[in-house]
């Protein structure tokens, strides 16, 4: 059996990583911390040892200490400000990296949902929302 091969990379190419295995776990979260660092509603990442990860280009970091008492390393393109990776001090031999910045995540599912009592009432996809495939020629009046 072969050992699935992933890679990825920040928005501008500056920072690429490749990973070797599977993930131990794929989540959601809505945590406040992960909502104001991503921007959006909700951050979707794949934990993997980190052993199993290489990282190449120059990384800015971000360190904090979380609600639960753990330190906390966001790691970012320092070009871009894409996100790498996080670090926690209660898993210190494993790093969450986005599904969004992998190059081959299609396979993944997301497995576990944590903090959903802290998820907004706007990050789910009304039904009566207008849906385009693609980036359309929008203008409010269109809608």
């Amino acid at each position: 059996m072969s050992v699935m091969k992933r890679s990825g990379r920040c928005m501008c190419g500056a920072v690429s990583y490749k990973i070797e295995g599977d993930p131990v776990v794929t989540a959601q979260c809505h945590c406040e911390e992960c909502r104001r660092l991503s921007g959006t509603g909700h951050t979707v990442g794949a934990m993997f040892r980190a052993d199993q990860v290489i990282i190449s280009g120059k990384l800015g970091e971000y360190v904090y200490t979380s609600a639960n008492g753990s330190q906390v390393t966001k790691a970012f393109c320092s070009g871009c400000g894409s996100p790498i990776y996080g670090r926690n001090t209660k898993a210190p031999d494993h790093m969450t990296l986005p599904l969004g910045s992998m190059d081959n995540a299609d396979d993944l599912e997301i497995q576990v949902v944590i903090f959903d009592r802290d998820k907004p009432h706007w990050d789910a996809l009304p039904e009566t929302a207008a849906v385009f495939d693609t980036q359309p020629d929008w203008k409010p009046e269109k809608v």
